[in-house]
């Protein structure tokens, strides 16, 4: 049997593109599909969300997707909104897609995505 810790090490070195690599050639190797095994418990908690969904929203999250390859730029403005030191802010930043602010009104949520937009960066709010 293989030693657990080791592959754990090892899965967790993997980069995004690559775990995706491994999750098709898995899906492939075990006749599987993660996707519908994932869609199954989410399809059972849907009629139970669906009724707070409709209410309208009142908190955000604001997501970094990308860097836009302005990265300094990015970092800056990282380091301006959440108060991070330079080491902190560019590990947030290099581990897109991360999570800049979370619970914040429409309001604010909208004044960070264009602050890290006009930076470069590409960014979600969820």
């Amino acid at each position: 049997m293989a030693d657990l810790n080791a592959l754990v090490d090892q899965l967790s070195a993997l980069t995004v593109l690559e775990a995706a690599d491994l999750s098709k050639l898995l899906e492939e190797k075990w006749g599987v599909s993660a996707a519908a095994a994932v869609a199954a418990p989410a399809a059972g908690g849907a009629g139970g969300a669906a009724a707070p969904a409709a209410e309208e929203q009142t908190e955000f999250d604001v997501i970094l997707t990308g860097d836009g390859g302005k990265k300094i730029n990015v970092i800056k403005e990282v380091r301006a909104i959440t108060s991070l030191g330079l080491t902190e802010a560019k590990t947030l930043v290099e581990s897109a897609p991360k999570a800049i602010k979370e619970g914040v009104s429409k309001d604010e949520a909208a004044k960070i995505k264009a602050q890290l937009e006009a930076a470069g960066a590409t960014v979600e709010v969820k």
